[in-house]
């Protein structure tokens, strides 16, 4: 057996001396190194810019399950437990004893080691015994889904939560291979034939803790694929190769032979037309250039320039900071896409079933079911596709920004839930809106295609709706300009008071009254 890397000892004599023999032993185990280099990291530390968003969706809270988070004294009581599952698997198997499952899991130290980003500070015996009673008590978890045997309590149901909230975080995995050298070992058989046992209980952890609709491919091989089961789920929630998420052209891309006509497109042409925006937008430029209007606006300007220069620069900088820490997509919200006339309907096809009909103003969402671990599973699928492969799109990442963008009230997640998109488990709508509202995180660019070009069509027919197009006028030139409309007001009423006490004066009744006569 390959011996560990040396950690800190109180005796560096003793540090010195594991080096250089580590190093002999390297030399010699070749064909360990050359297989250790093929595996790649799939277990990460969170990014920072993530955990401090809401450090608890990404600590274990109950359980630490691997290295990471072994040595956590808040997290001791459940070792005697994990201990306990693991006499009961040794139990299960006569004749077997558990130190010859650590023999085994003892000659992948390597494997062990490559698969985390973190150097591990322990001994090559110690990780084994760890991946040993981590991988009993794991599968003892997706044999009861239901919940730990050793507590029927009223609590059960919120124990199973807590747990499984805890499995599916990316800092508290185990590598899938340790789960199926244990299974192996348990069975007394390596035929492969528990891979299809294994492959079972992963999917059935996936229904219970996957928000959306994962796609169950009966494909045994694909739990070998997946490197531990974070990475599992997000293999079944869309493929891991992401050439089925292609963009499809639309009518005007498609040429003028495939183009689509009729009296739709025509009508549809014909708002969207520049003519018909620059008369929609005239009559306001021309009264906004008048000469009466012009003075206002430099009235305006000496009177209320000063006050508002030192807000504009404070505004400016918490909007930098705003957009430093959190960046949404810029679409309407359910409520406004809704009132202008945009129809909401649930997909069956996942995340790549997400659509925009430009024809029948259909907006189409695949059916999110939110519950008390929602936000843990989404945070930490986040965080694991944000660490993986650098050169895939970040389509979870994107998702969740633009639910982040569409969901900003109540009465949006209401919506969402009235049209079946939103299954709320959860006390309220509120709940859900807030949920959403603190799921805008990314620590990279995240530009997914086919999901940018649905929002650019929502966009695009939103604001060419007339409705939309005349409120933004009427917030940009009345609303917008209310400084200059209180200046006009108070202009205007001082001109009728001064009329009154000039005509008060001058008697301007009787004037106007002879006016009359003589005309008459």
């Amino acid at each position: 057996m390959l011996l560990s890397p040396p950690h800190q000892s109180p005796n560096p004599i003793w540090d010195e001396q594991r080096w250089i023999i580590y190093i002999r032993q390297a030399l010699d185990y070749e064909d360990d190194l050359d297989q250790e280099s093929h595996i790649p990291v799939s277990i990460f530390n969170v990014p920072k810019t993530l955990m401090r968003t809401s450090p608890e969706s990404y600590v274990p809270q109950l359980v630490a399950l691997g290295p990471y988070h072994h040595s956590r004294p808040e997290l001791y009581e459940m070792e005697m437990y994990k201990l306990s599952t693991a006499k009961r698997s040794q139990k299960a198997s006569p004749g077997l004893k558990l130190h010859n499952l650590v023999d085994q899991l003892s000659r992948a130290e390597h494997r062990f080691r490559a698969s985390y980003h973190k150097f591990l500070n322990l001994n090559g015996e110690t990780l084994a015994w760890m991946m040993a009673v981590d991988s009993c008590f794991l599968l003892d978890f997706l044999q009861r889904k239901s919940g730990s045997p050793a507590l029927n309590s009223g609590r059960k149901l919120g124990l199973h939560d807590a747990l499984l909230r805890d499995i599916v975080k990316l800092e508290n995995q185990v590598p899938l291979f340790s789960l199926k050298k244990t299974l192996e070992f348990m069975s007394g058989s390596s035929d492969g034939a528990d891979d299809s046992s294994l492959y079972v209980m992963a999917v059935g952890l996936c229904r219970d803790s996957s928000p959306l609709m994962i796609q169950e491919s009966n494909d045994v091989d694909q739990i070998n694929k997946s490197a531990h089961l974070l990475e599992f789920l997000y293999n079944l929630i869309f493929p891991r190769f992401h050439e089925s998420f292609e963009i499809t052209l639309d009518d005007d891309e498609q040429g003028p032979d495939k183009a689509k006509t009729g009296p739709f497109s025509f009508i549809k042409s014909l708002v969207l037309s520049k003519p018909v925006t620059i008369i929609l937008t005239l009559p306001w430029k021309l009264i906004s250039n008048l000469p009466g209007i012009l003075m206002l606006k430099q009235v305006e300007y000496f009177c209320f320039s000063r006050n508002t220069e030192g807000q504009n620069d404070n505004n400016n900088n918490s909007d930098h900071i705003g957009h430093l820490l959190m960046e949404e997509i810029a679409i309407p919200s359910v409520t406004e896409l809704s009132n202008a006339g945009i129809e909401f309907v649930r997909t069956d096809k996942g995340i790549s079933g997400i659509d925009f009909d430009k024809e029948t103003a259909t907006f189409h969402l695949p059916s999110l079911s939110v519950d008390v671990n929602t936000e843990v599973v989404m945070r930490n699928l986040v965080a694991y596709e944000a660490c993986g492969d650098t050169l895939l799109p970040l389509i979870f990442t994107r998702y969740t920004e633009l639910m982040n963008g569409i969901i900003d009230s109540e009465e949006d997640a209401k919506l969402l839930r009235e049209k079946g998109i939103v299954l709320n488990y959860l006390k309220s709508d509120q709940d859900v809106a807030d949920l959403w509202n603190g799921m805008s995180m990314s620590i990279r660019m995240t530009k997914v295609p086919f999901l940018d070009r649905v929002i650019e069509d929502v966009n695009r027919y939103y604001n060419g709706r007339w409705k939309v197009r005349i409120g933004k006028l009427v917030r940009r030139y009345v609303f917008g300009s209310w400084q200059s409309i209180t200046l006009m007001a108070a202009s205007m009423l001082l001109f009728f008071v001064s009329l009154q006490s000039f005509c008060t004066l001058f008697g301007c009744g009787r004037l106007f009254f002879h006016r009359a006569r003589m005309i008459q």
